[in-house]
């Protein structure tokens, strides 16, 4: 007997790695590609105030405001290969040391370098940067 079709997500799953699977960090628009004009992430044009939640899960390794070109910046380490950055928040919500869920809210968005509300969002593997558009779910 055949098999009906499985139902179709809404978007398809990311790529699995050894912490889980990658999910959008925040809703919006892809406003910079990874590589355009040395962007080692994307930037997600979104609203101010925006919710930004952990793209998988992690333990926050960096909450602060320190590293020069990425104003109030959430890093979450994922495993022994990934590290995920979330840059130009208004606001944090977690401190070093927290483990977080995948989705959980770790920021709001704020502006970025030109005053417009964004997110940068980078993925890097093993210290590397890589393109986030290749292991995020599609839309």
């Amino acid at each position: 007997m055949p098999k009906s079709p499985a139902a179709t997500p809404a978007t398809t799953p990311g790529p699995r790695f050894g912490g889980g699977r990658w999910e959008w960090p925040t809703q919006g628009r892809v406003a910079r590609s990874f590589g355009a004009d040395g962007s080692k992430g994307i930037d997600i044009a979104g609203n101010l105030g925006q919710i930004v939640v952990a793209a998988s899960p992690g333990k926050v390794v960096y909450s602060g405001g320190a590293l020069k070109g990425y104003g109030e910046l959430v890093i979450l380490k994922h495993d022994e290969q990934y590290l995920s950055a979330y840059g130009f928040n208004r606001r944090r919500l977690v401190n070093e040391g927290e483990v977080v869920g995948a989705g959980q809210p770790i920021a709001e968005l704020g502006n970025g370098p030109e005053q417009k509300p964004e997110l940068h969002f980078e993925i890097r593997d093993r210290g590397r940067p890589i393109d986030p558009l290749a292991l995020l779910p599609k839309r």
